[in-house]
């Protein structure tokens, strides 16, 4: 394997110069970082360094770093508001330095706690982008015919009812039993209880649709179980793994020409996106996502008005038992 190569013209004493190399090693060989990785890993460590040459009036070793008062590093953010930089990538820069020091801490090589007391400059507001009904629909009625195993097609297709029809994250999705499924395929609305985040749970409603495409998973799917078994298997009939859920929506996005933000997060995105735009209320939606915090479930009232108009009055396309 290829060794990380040094950033050109790189600033720094030789005892910093030497970490520097000790601490790419470490990021390829030990965290399996990318050539890519690699490279804007070093471009933004070594932009710190050249930042503090000027600063400090010399190539900066080891003993600079932890001399650095927070004006030091502030003096820095200060360099990169100026230079146009986005705060994003800021940010990012901020969290490599901070690896750098804490790899050089753990090492005995470097004993600084003022770094910990910078702030990370704030990001701008994310709004979450969710696929329109059509996109989410289309999903799922495709998603069974990238896999040549009919039942790895009825299993494909119950995962994405379960993210798009009842608002889970793929965790809690692959997470669940086969005792979790509500029994319940006719006209009537079951519910499912779902473990969340910080192990909280919450209750569910499942649409019939959903329910009918887990039951016809379940009764293709060649491995049997109790009611402790996982719900949703593998090939070789091992728990899923949520590679495989976000290999199929990137083969979806190929096959459908959808957005490159269709992941399987954007189809809960989508969920309660629909659902604000069909007139759910902001509670209850907060509720059905396991938001801790109402300020969470609001960025939905930011998706774009277009694209709410375009669902309205669909409180939620899979509640008419279409799929």
């Amino acid at each position: 394997m290829a060794q990380p190569a040094e950033p050109l013209g790189l600033t720094a004493a030789a005892d910093l110069a030497a970490g520097f190399a000790d601490w790419q090693r470490w990021l390829q060989h030990e965290r399996r970082a990318s050539p890519h990785t690699l490279e804007a890993y070093g471009r933004d460590l070594g932009s710190f360094l050249a930042f503090l040459s000027g600063h400090l009036g010399k190539p900066p070793g080891l003993r600079d770093l932890e001399r650095l008062t927070r004006a030091d590093f502030r003096g820095w953010l200060a360099t990169r508001v100026s230079a146009g930089l986005a705060p994003t990538s800021t940010a990012r820069a901020l969290s490599v330095v901070r690896n750098f020091f804490h790899f050089m801490s753990k090492q005995g090589r470097l004993d600084s706690a003022v770094l910990a007391t910078v702030r990370t400059p704030r990001l701008p507001h994310a709004v979450p982008k969710a696929l329109t009904a059509d996109e989410a629909t289309e999903a799922l009625d495709a998603v069974d015919e990238l896999s040549h195993d009919p039942w790895i097609g009825k299993r494909d297709t119950a995962i994405l009812a379960l993210l798009y029809g009842c608002g889970l994250r793929l965790g809690e999705a692959l997470s669940l039993s086969r005792g979790d499924v509500p029994r319940r395929t006719d006209a009537e609305t079951g519910s499912i209880t779902v473990t969340g985040k910080g192990r909280k749970q919450r209750v569910v409603p499942v649409l019939p649709a959903v329910s009918a495409a887990l039951a016809d998973y379940l009764a293709a799917c060649p491995y049997a179980g109790g009611p402790d078994e996982p719900l949703f298997r593998g090939a070789r009939g091992g728990r899923l793994h949520p590679r495989i859920v976000q290999g199929r929506l990137q083969q979806l996005r190929a096959l459908l020409g959808l957005p490159e933000s269709a992941t399987p997060h954007a189809l809960r995105h989508s969920f309660a996106t629909h659902l604000l735009a069909g007139g759910g209320d902001l509670r209850t939606i907060q509720e059905l996502l396991g938001h801790a915090s109402l300020s969470t479930t609001q960025r939905y009232t930011d998706v774009d008005a277009a694209a709410l108009l375009a669902v309205y009055d669909k409180a939620h396309p899979r509640a008419r038992g279409t799929g």
